[in-house]
């Protein structure tokens, strides 16, 4: 019997890791459908920004409650998974708590897990109540209707299962310990330290080993196979940043946030203009004859740099960006998060049509109109407040200074109110519509 239960854990372990291998191989390959973009500079500021800010959580504790309770469920989920390895060794080698030759130390761990396991479930509470009944205002745009609200919902019903199980195969497997159970018990005397599942104990007293061993056991599967579970449903969720904040936070720009970057076609041309050794008649190089042109901003995923399409399966949906965003506090259609997820979400579309056909072939949607809104993109400040607020590091502005480059210079689809300004800035020098020598008349009236 053991040997079958050995097995079976043996086949569920290398399904549960063969799924998301092949999900993470699917991310990366969706990525990658953006373009390159070097961010290999600066090592050690890079490595220190994302130290203080992706695994020292510097910018969620800036709003107290909800970042405190964030550090407590991140580190105690983090600390408390490092006994799966216990349970795996266990699980494949049909032995019982192996690494309780520690001594005094074990203890100590397994006793930290108990307290993580209790404060985790009580902050993932506190995150539930707040997400349905306290109605912050952040939680209710209309971007986290139906799918994004049900998944955050799904993840808090996951870990609060989670602990639950972590506490109750604790509790049985101390109450057999104490009971004498063949294969738990041990010579040395009581292995681990249980100072939060001690209270469970009085729920399963007078219960048979038997039906102890049965509970312990449904506990310790639920548990494992449901770590497994959750590893996978990490794809399909927000919950993706557990694993994509550390990256997304090394490959962030380092640059001041104020300082846009230019196109490099258009920086090329300016150059080119301004060399006075350039033939303006020459002919193009072998290597461009034919080549189709870069395009102007962009208008799709395809268009976006591979930093911009990790940022959008980083994005933890927390509405931060939102919430500091100045057009959308005015009520306006702009909304950074909305932002991400739609790119995210024209992403994963692209990324099954893969799936499905083997290549991408054009489905007649893009990212412009069919997912983000013209309005969406004029609406923005470029005031860099979502910048500022995001705790991971994601740049919503990069993506919509792309799309709106594209579309002003390959659409001409500026408003017109921007399209006089940009005229008058190229016949006049200034956005006004008065020639320059008649800028000052307005002093002469005084």
């Amino acid at each position: 019997m053991q040997i079958i239960s050995q097995v079976l854990f043996l086949i569920a372990l290398v399904v549960g890791i063969g799924f998301f291998i092949r999900n993470i191989r699917r991310l990366l390959r969706n990525i990658k459908l953006g373009k390159e973009v070097d961010r290999s500079d600066n090592k050690g500021e890079r490595f220190a920004k994302m130290a203080r800010i992706a695994f020292g959580q510097s910018k969620m504790v800036k709003k107290p409650v909800s970042g405190f309770l964030h550090v407590i469920v991140y580190v105690g989920f983090i600390i408390i998974n490092i006994e799966v390895l216990e349970i795996i060794i266990d699980g494949l080698f049909g032995t019982h708590r192996v690494l309780s030759f520690m001594g005094g130390f074990y203890n100590v761990l397994i006793a930290s897990f108990e307290v993580l396991a209790l404060l985790v479930l009580i902050g993932v509470i506190v995150f539930w109540i707040r997400r349905n009944i306290l109605n912050i205002y952040r939680f209710l745009s209309r971007e986290l209707k139906g799918w994004p609200k049900n998944d955050a919902n799904y993840i808090l019903y996951f870990e609060m299962v989670l602990m639950v199980l972590f506490l109750v195969m604790n509790a049985t497997d101390y109450q057999l310990q104490l009971n004498g159970a063949p294969h738990y018990a041990s010579e040395a005397g009581i292995t681990g330290s249980f100072p939060v599942s001690q209270f469970l104990l009085p729920i399963f007293e007078g219960m048979s080993n038997a039906t102890l061993i049965i509970i312990e056991r449904a506990a310790w599967w639920l548990h494992i196979l449901g770590i497994l579970f959750f590893l996978n449903y990490l794809y399909y969720s927000k919950h993706l940043h557990i694993l994509l904040a550390f990256p997304n936070v090394y490959l962030s720009k380092l640059q001041p946030q104020g300082e846009m970057n230019n196109l490099q076609a258009v920086t090329d041309e300016v150059k080119l203009m301004m060399d006075p050794d350039a033939d303006p008649f020459a002919a193009p190089a072998e290597e461009e004859e034919g080549a189709e042109p870069d395009k102007f901003g962009a208008s799709d995923v395809f268009d976006l740099n591979q930093v911009q399409l990790l940022n959008s399966y980083t994005c933890t949906e927390c509405g931060r960006c939102t919430a500091e965003c100045p057009a959308n506090q005015t009520g306006k259609k702009l909304s950074p998060r909305k932002i991400m997820m739609d790119t995210r979400d024209r992403l994963e579309e692209v990324g099954e049509i893969i799936n499905t056909k083997g290549k991408y072939e054009d489905n007649g949607k893009q990212l412009l109109d069919d997912f983000i809104l013209r309005e969406e993109l004029w609406a923005c400040t470029t005031c860099n407040a979502c910048v500022e607020a995001c705790p991971v590091g994601i740049d919503p502005l990069s993506i919509i200074l792309d799309m709106r480059r594209y579309l002003v210079m390959e659409e001409s689809a500026a408003p017109n109110e921007l399209a006089i300004a940009m005229t008058n800035i190229e016949n006049n020098g200034a956005p006004w519509p008065y020639n320059q020598q008649d800028r000052l008349n307005w002093a002469k009236e005084n």
